[in-house]
């Protein structure tokens, strides 16, 4: 039972030992607090005084749609910002505004007066709660004095708002020059393939893909006129045998006198050659129309022929010489039939050659269209490639000649100051209200500290806990602290002390927040 009783006074926290300590040692306490407090709070009043400037600048969006007119810029606003600051920081920038307000008197180099101004300028983007995009920034500028920390800040302003627009024009205008020139290399390489495609056309005219149904009726058309001219050749041959056979038979049988029957004798060999045109002309009655050139010729050789033989059986019987000069005339018409004959057999070859050379012509383009073919698909397939090329960047740059149009007219996104550079009344830094809590929390660790250092190199024991942990034993009597008159008043002196030190101190740092509040 004992030992469960020191259990429980272990596990629970000693208030009166906690209460003892703190009216030992609380002097061990404030006095560091106290201390350390007035320190960090003192060096709040001593540190120079910073003011900022503040500048609210408003991201608008494009007037037009998008899907009017896209814009040919970067849409990143933060990598634009990022690109606009160091531009406006650069050196020649920065020196120009400190030149023109007389910044930093106390810096010797420019160099010094740069990086001291770059120091002061800082950039607060603004985000929706929504999708963090960026809807506006903010442009701060720390100065000594609240009145040159806005105007520096009203010029950093007017730079950003004119620098972005700068920028945006400049961006956009320089993707519609690379577009035109991208354009121009494209038409030069769509007119060269161009060319390429109309220089093959050229020289395989007659035999290219497209041509081939042309080429095939063509031929046909060719061989068909080759097939009649060879029909045709035949029939004059064969007329031309006939007059030579009849020629010959003309004037053997003219030596020998008249028939027996005392008509001509050509008039027998005239109906041989008659049977035989007209069984001709039959033939050809049944292939071809009555208007067809062989079928005209051959009723006009049979109607001359027939004329001939009327002509023989009209002549009548007379002497020797008369009989010979009547006799004279149808040789000669046989014989002048015989040179048209030949000269038609002649004319009839110059025109087959002729054909058969065309068929082979057309022969010949027929079987290189498949190899023409394929390279003229190779060539097609370069200019469709150049073209389509060509067509999407014309349709590009046009859409960015418009969006530069937009930027030049101030219709795309621009920066719109939405507060003016404002005059600070109270300084930025430092924030002395904060050096006063900073001073407290700081105090308090190192009172704490003290407290423990001084608790631990005390060998003195206060309470009934350290003699038992001492001797091991519990303890059983008590005496009690015997204090005649003095001591006690000794010891309601340093309560009253105590306690006027305590409320000393809050006071002090009451006040001294009171006032740093106050005063900024």
């Amino acid at each position: 039972m004992p030992e469960l009783l020191e259990e429980q006074e272990l596990t629970q926290p000693d208030f009166d030992r906690y209460i003892d300590l703190i009216r030992r040692r609380h002097v061990y306490f404030l006095v560091p607090m106290f201390f350390i407090w007035l320190v960090v709070w003192g060096a709040s009043w001593i540190l120079p005084t910073m003011y900022k400037s503040s500048t609210l600048i408003l991201v608008e969006e494009p007037t037009m749609p998008s899907s009017y007119v896209a814009p040919n810029v970067s849409q990143n606003l933060q990598n634009r910002l990022q690109s606009i600051s160091q531009q406006i920081l650069s050196r020649t920038r920065l020196l120009s505004i400190i030149e023109k307000l007389g910044l930093y008197p106390e810096q010797n180099s420019a160099d010094d007066k740069v990086d001291a101004m770059s120091k002061d300028i800082s950039v607060d983007l603004v985000r929706d709660n929504r999708n963090q995009e960026i809807t506006a920034f903010r442009v701060n500028f720390s100065a000594r004095d609240p009145r040159v920390a806005q105007k520096v800040s009203y010029e950093l302003t007017q730079l950003f708002i004119s620098e972005s627009n700068k920028a945006r024009q400049q961006q956009s205008q320089g993707t519609t020059t690379f577009l035109a020139e991208q354009l121009e290399d494209a038409r030069v390489a769509l007119a060269a393939q161009e060319a390429k495609v109309k220089q093959f056309e050229a020289t395989h005219e007659g035999a290219l893909p497209s041509q081939q149904a042309s080429n095939l009726q063509i031929l046909a058309g060719l061989q068909g006129q080759l097939q009649s001219q060879q029909d045709s050749l035949t029939t004059a041959k064969q007329q031309r045998v006939y007059f030579q056979t009849l020629i010959e038979q003309y004037k053997n049988l003219h030596a020998a006198g008249r028939s027996i029957d005392g008509g001509p004798t050509e008039v027998t060999a005239i109906d041989g050659e008659l049977t035989r045109l007209k069984s001709q002309l039959t033939d050809l009655k049944s292939r071809y129309t009555d208007s067809y050139p062989d079928v005209l010729k051959l009723k006009a050789q049979i109607a001359d022929i027939e004329r001939q033989r009327q002509a023989l059986l009209a002549t009548p019987k007379t002497g020797p010489k008369q009989g010979a000069e009547a006799e004279s005339t149808p040789l000669l018409q046989l014989q002048s039939q015989l040179q048209a004959n030949q000269l038609e057999i002649a004319s009839r070859e110059r025109a087959i050659s002729g054909l058969e050379a065309r068929i082979n012509e057309y022969q010949g383009r027929l079987n290189m269209e498949p190899a023409t073919e394929q390279q003229l698909a190779e060539l097609t397939r370069g200019y469709e490639q150049s073209k389509a090329n060509y067509d999407e960047l014309f349709k590009k740059k046009n859409a960015s000649a418009m969006a530069t149009s937009m930027e030049q007219l101030q219709q795309g996104e621009r920066f719109t100051m939405l507060d003016p550079p404002s005059l600070p009344m109270k300084p930025d830094f430092p924030n002395r209200l904060k050096f006063c809590g900073l001073g407290v929390l700081a105090g308090l660790a190192l009172g704490a500290i003290v407290v423990f250092l001084v608790e631990f190199l005390d060998d003195r024991m206060h309470a009934e806990k350290d003699i038992k942990a001492l001797v091991g034993f519990n303890v059983l009597a008590e005496v009690p602290e015997v204090q005649n008159a003095v001591d006690e008043k000794n010891q309601k002196r340093r309560i009253v002390l105590g306690w006027a030190l305590t409320s000393a101190v809050c006071i002090c740092i009451g006040l001294g927040s009171v006032f740093s509040f106050l005063r900024g």
